[in-house]
């Protein structure tokens, strides 16, 4: 069993429609969408969820004002000014802004306090016309979407290894950040998307820096390739300065726009150059 993370330097390089076209090519596999902050690889595989349980990591602060004796320690040592009073001076904590520190439990002379597990998300399970694929759901403002990414991970090698299936395709999510490293930690390939743009060159150089910490293998495609040449050519000295292998250079044409407007991929909507070049991708990663 193989592990590919597809990841990016940031949002919007077409990481996931990449990652959709490649679920439909790479046979016998399980799938993992692991942007568990905004999941959306289920809307380009036609997924019905199968499973889904609550995700609760990380803690907040619940105050008992049966305890509480308004003494305002909590409020003054809050440095994410999460607990607040009402009219009549009792002390309440707000969950969205509570970063579960715990410090207001630590001082709070009575006891009054209680740090308790927060609900923060989903995990889900789904079933697609392409084969399985684990994906999760972090609610807004919560934190922990790192180890969101390593349990739906954990998930997903269960089932592949039970079902000896020979690849898993991670769509990873975009930055350098918890969620990325618990995406690309462990995989056999990474294959980094990036845009003929200053922007994407900087964001490829921080992406390969982070692969290259993990000791993970790195290959880069670049999409819409020609919009700028020039760029396109810098980008291509870069790699051949780090020794990164180019598998691709996707161009730009609307038919990706129009497959996602259909809410399918790329390879599967329309015969196009496009779909030759992921084609020819697979055939350089497979």
């Amino acid at each position: 069993m193989k592990q590919i993370a597809i990841i990016s330097g940031k949002g919007g390089t077409g990481k996931t429609t990449l990652t959709a076209s490649l679920a439909r090519i790479i046979p016998d596999k399980v799938m993992v969408d692991a942007d568990v902050d905004a999941s959306n690889l289920e809307l380009l595989t036609d997924a019905k969820i199968s499973s889904k349980e609550k995700y609760t990591e990380g803690k907040f602060a619940l105050i008992n004002n049966d305890k509480c004796t308004s003494c305002g320690l909590c409020a003054t040592n809050c440095r994410f000014n999460a607990i607040y009073t009402d009219k009549q001076e009792r002390y309440f904590t707000d969950e969205t802004a509570c970063e579960g520190c715990g410090v207001c439990n630590l001082v709070c002379p009575v006891d009054a306090i209680e740090m308790i597990k927060s609900d923060s998300g989903y995990i889900k399970h789904s079933r697609t016309p392409f084969g399985s694929l684990w994906h999760g759901e972090l609610s807004a403002g919560k934190d922990n979407s790192g180890k969101l990414v390593t349990i739906i991970r954990e998930n997903a090698i269960k089932e592949a290894m039970s079902n000896s299936s020979d690849w898993i395709l991670i769509d990873g999510a975009p930055g350098i950040g918890c969620p990325v490293i618990a995406s690309l930690t462990g995989v056999d390939l990474v294959l980094i998307i990036t845009e003929p743009t200053v922007s994407g060159l900087h964001d490829l150089e921080r992406v390969l820096d982070l692969a290259k910490h993990f000791n993970v293998e790195a290959r880069v495609c670049i999409n819409k390739y020609d919009i700028n040449y020039e760029m396109t050519a810098e980008i291509l000295r870069f790699c051949e300065a780090r020794g990164v292998d180019l598998v691709g250079k996707i161009p730009f044409d609307p038919v990706v726009t129009e497959s996602i407007v259909e809410a399918m991929a790329v390879v599967e909507f329309k015969d196009s150059e496009v779909s030759d070049e992921i084609k020819r991708i697979w055939e350089q990663i497979g």
